[in-house]
C-alpha cells in the first residue's frame, strides 16, 4: 500500500512541477542534524528564489533507495557514482520533489524517487528565509506538500 500512495504523491508532484536537468548535485548518505525523521540519503539542490543557496531533500522511505545507496557511497566504483553526475529533478528544494537518473541515452529519466524537504521549523529555517511566496507554497500543497510533523486532517483524528 506504501508504493501505491508514493506513486500517487509523485504523480501529483510531476503535475505541479517539471523536469530540470542538474548536473554535479552534492548528495550523502550520511543523517544531516538539521532533518528531523528517518533518512536514508540527501540531495541538495537550489533554491529557485535564492540560487545561491542549497537546500537538502532526503530520501525518507528505504524503499527503492538501494539503486541510488549504492551509487552515493563514498567508496563507489567511480563507473557507479558517474550514473548520477547529473540527474532529473522535478519539483521544489523547498518542499518535496521527485529526483530520477537519466536513461542511458540520456533523453529521459528513470529510477524515479520521492524525496522531501524534513528541515524542521526550530531549525531556523522557514519558508519566509527561503522567500517562499504564497503562489509557491499554494502550488506546494497542489503537490502533496504538508509541513514537517503535520499531515492532512482526517475526519476523527487530530
Amino acid at each position: 500500500m506504501k508504493i501505491v500512495l508514493t506513486a500517487l504523491l509523485m504523480r501529483r508532484v510531476l503535475r505541479a512541477y517539471c523536469w530540470s536537468v542538474v548536473h554535479d548535485a552534492p548528495r550523502g548518505l550520511t543523517d544531516r542534524p538539521e532533518v528531523s525523521g528517518s533518512q536514508f540519503g540527501w540531495f541538495e539542490f537550489r533554491n529557485p528564489a535564492r540560487p545561491d543557496q542549497l537546500l537538502p531533500l532526503v530520501f525518507r522511505s528505504h524503499l527503492g533507495t538501494r539503486w541510488w545507496a549504492k551509487r552515493m557511497d563514498k567508496g563507489a566504483e567511480s563507473s557507479l557514482r558517474d550514473q548520477i553526475n547529473t540527474v532529473w529533478f522535478a519539483g521544489d528544494p523547498r518542499f518535496i520533489g521527485v529526483v530520477a537518473a537519466p536513461a542511458r541515452k540520456a533523453v529521459a529519466p528513470r529510477r524515479l524517487h520521492l524525496v522531501e524537504q524534513r528541515i524542521e521549523a526550530g531549525s531556523g529555517q522557514c519558508f519566509s528565509e527561503w522567500r517562499a511566496t504564497a503562489d509557491d507554497i499554494e502550488r506546494g500543497r497542489r503537490a502533496g506538500v504538508y509541513p514537517v510533523g503535520h499531515g492532512p486532517v482526517r475526519r476523527g483524528f487530530r
